[in-house]
C-alpha cells in the first residue's frame, strides 16, 4: 500500500517521488511505502499553515472546540482500525496496550477541546487613573511539532490539540519509523473536516524535514519529543523561538528498606515493562536498599516469569511485544552486555529471544547486583530492562538521583510518607511519585524535565502546553 502525506486539505506524494519502505517489527514484513519528503515538502507544508493561520485564529474558542471534538468523534469511530495499525507499525500488544492508547489519543482531543474555552487574558489594574490595561492571550502563529515512535498516537495529540486549541495552524513530521501510524492519524484529522492548512503532515528524515521546520522563519514555536541528542538539535535550529522539548530519563524508582515489596514489585512491572521499557518515564534504574535487595529481586524475578508474556502482539494473551527498530535493540544489547562484564547477574532475560519472525523481541530482563558506573545505570536503555542497583538509605538515593544529567520523572517506595515528600522535596525532577510507578502520570497534569537537566524544557499535559503555543499582547486603553 502506498501511504500519502496530508498538505494543504489534501494527499499528496512527496515532491521528488522518492518514498522509503515501512516494516512492522512485529512480523517484519513490508506494511506499504511512506512519502519521504524533503524540505521543499516542509516548505510548502509551513505555507500552507501560514496561509491558513488568520483564519483559524479568528474562529472563536467555541468554534475551534466543536471541530476538537470531532476529531474526538472520528478517533472513535475508527478505535479498531487504529488500534490494530499501531501494533502492526510499532509493535504494541493490540490488547494489552494499543487499544488503551487510542481511548487516551480520544482524551487528549476531547480535553484540549474544552481547555480552549478556558484559556483568558487578565485585567491587571493601571497605575494611571481612568485607564485601563487587558493582557490578552494570543496564539504564535505557526506551531512545528516533532515527534517520536513509541507512542505514535498520544504524543502528537498532546502537542497538536493544544496548539490548535490555542489558535495555532501545525506542521507535524513524525518519527519514520512510526510514519504509517501518523498517517492513520492524519486521516482523522482529514475525516474531521478541519480547513485545508491547518493541520499538516509531511513524513521524512528528521535531519532534512524536522531540521526544516525547526529553523524555517516561517514556524513561529516548535515542540519536539524525543531523544536527548535530537533535541538538542531541534533547540539549537529553533533558536530565538518558543520551543517546548520533552526528552529522555533514567528513572529512578528507588525502594527503600521499610517499603511494601509486593507493591514496590508491581511498580516495577509496570515500570520497566510497559512499552517493552521503551518510554522516557520508564524505571531505567531501580535503586533498593541492600538490605532488601534480593528479596526484592527475586520477588520480581517470578513476577515477571509468571506475567510477562513475550511473544506476537496481536495474540491477546501477549503482555509484551517486540522493540521498535535495531538502534533500540542495538543499545539493548550493548547495555545488557556492559552490566554482566561488570559483574551484574541476570536473573530472567539477558539476550534476545529466539523462535520470532524478527530480531527484535527481548524478554523482559532482570538484572541484580548492577554497579553504579554501568551503562544502564547511568544512561537510558529505552527497552525492557529492570537494573537493581543496591543502596544504603534515602540519602544515597537523592545523591544518585540528583547526579544524573536527567531529570524528568523518579518514584519512590517508602511506608513513612515523611520520607517519601523529603525525597520529592530534595530531587531535582519535574514529577515525583511516591508509593506509585514511574509510568503513571495523568495526561492533564503539567510533565516535564527539570531545569538544565538533559529531560527538556516547558511542559506537556493538558492546558500546559499552552504557555508555550501563545503569548501575552498588553492592550491600554486611555482615559476618556
Amino acid at each position: 500500500m502506498a501511504f500519502l502525506m496530508y498538505v494543504d486539505g489534501a494527499w499528496r506524494p512527496a515532491r521528488t517521488g522518492a518514498t522509503t519502505i515501512a516494516t512492522s517489527p512485529a512480523t517484519g514484513k513490508e506494511i506499504g511505502t511512506v512519502p519521504e519528503g524533503d524540505r521543499e515538502d516542509a516548505r510548502a507544508a509551513i505555507a500552507a499553515a501560514r496561509r491558513a493561520a488568520p483564519g483559524w485564529a479568528r474562529l472563536t474558542v467555541f468554534e475551534r472546540a466543536t471541530l476538537l471534538h470531532r476529531v474526538g468523534d472520528v478517533i472513535e469511530g475508527r478505535r479498531d482500525r487504529l488500534a490494530r495499525t499501531l501494533t502492526l507499525d510499532q509493535g504494541k500488544p493490540l490488547r494489552a496496550e494499543a487499544y488503551d492508547e487510542v481511548d487516551e489519543l480520544v482524551t487528549y482531543w476531547r480535553m484540549a477541546a474544552e481547555d480552549g474555552k478556558r484559556l483568558g487574558g487578565l485585567l491587571p489594574p493601571s497605575s494611571s487613573p481612568g485607564m485601563r490595561a487587558m493582557l490578552i492571550r494570543r496564539p504564535r502563529g505557526v506551531v512545528g511539532v516533532i515527534t517520536p515512535w513509541n507512542w505514535p498516537y498520544t504524543m502528537p495529540a498532546e502537542l497538536i490539540a493544544p496548539a490548535l486549541a490555542a489558535g495555532n495552524t501545525v506542521v507535524w513530521t513524525p518519527a519514520p519509523s512510526t510514519a504509517v501510524s501518523a498517517v492513520a492519524l492524519a486521516e482523522c484529522l482529514a475525516e474531521a473536516d478541519l480547513p485545508p492548512g491547518v493541520v499538516n503532515l509531511v513524513t521524512g528524515p528528521g535531519p532534512e524535514v524536522g531540521d526544516e521546520i525547526a529553523r524555517n522563519p516561517g514556524t513561529d514555536a516548535v515542540a519536539f519529543i524525543g531523544s536527548t541528542a535530537t533535541g538538542r538539535k531541534v533547540a539549537a535550529a529553533a533558536a530565538g523561538k518558543a520551543t517546548l522539548l520533552e526528552m529522555g530519563g533514567n528513572g529512578p524508582l528507588v525502594v527503600l528498606a521499610d517499603a511494601d515489596l509486593d507493591r514496590a514489585v508491581e511498580g516495577a512491572l509496570a515500570a520497566c515493562f510497559l512499552c517493552a521499557g521503551q518510554s522516557c518515564t520508564a524505571g531505567e534504574r531501580l535503586l533498593v536498599a541492600a538490605s532488601v535487595r534480593d528479596e526484592f529481586a527475586e520477588r520480581l524475578a517470578t513476577a515477571v516469569t509468571e506475567r510477562i508474556r513475550l511473544g506476537d502482539p496481536f495474540d491477546d494473551a501477549t503482555t509484551m511485544g517486540p522493540l521498535n527498530n535495531a538502534g533500540v535493540a542495538a543499545k539493548m544489547a550493548e547495555h545488557v552486555a556492559d552490566a554482566l562484564d561488570r559483574g551484574a547477574v541476570a536473573l530472567t532475560g539477558g539476550a534476545p529471544a529466539a523462535g520470532f519472525p524478527t530480531d527484535l523481541y527481548w524478554p523482559a530482563t532482570v538484572l541484580n547486583a548492577v554497579p553504579k558506573e554501568s551503562l544502564t545505570a547511568r544512561e537510558e536503555t529505552f527497552g525492557p530492562i529492570a537494573p537493581i542497583v543496591a543502596i544504603s538509605d534515602l540519602a544515597e538515593a537523592i545523591e544518585l538521583t540528583n547526579a544524573s544529567r536527567y531529570g524528568l520523572l523518579a518514584a519512590i517506595y517508602t511506608a513513612d510518607l515523611t520520607k517519601g515528600l523529603a525525597f520529592a522535596d530534595a530531587v531535582r525532577t519535574g514529577w515525583v511519585n511516591i508509593n506509585e510507578s514511574t509510568n503513571y502520570w495523568e495526561s492533564h497534569l503539567p510533565f516535564g524535565g527539570r531545569s538544565g537537566s538533559d529531560s527538556g524544557l516547558g511542559r506537556v499535559g493538558g492546558a500546559h502546553p499552552m504557555d508555550t503555543f501563545s503569548e501575552l499582547q498588553t492592550v491600554i486603553v486611555g482615559a476618556n
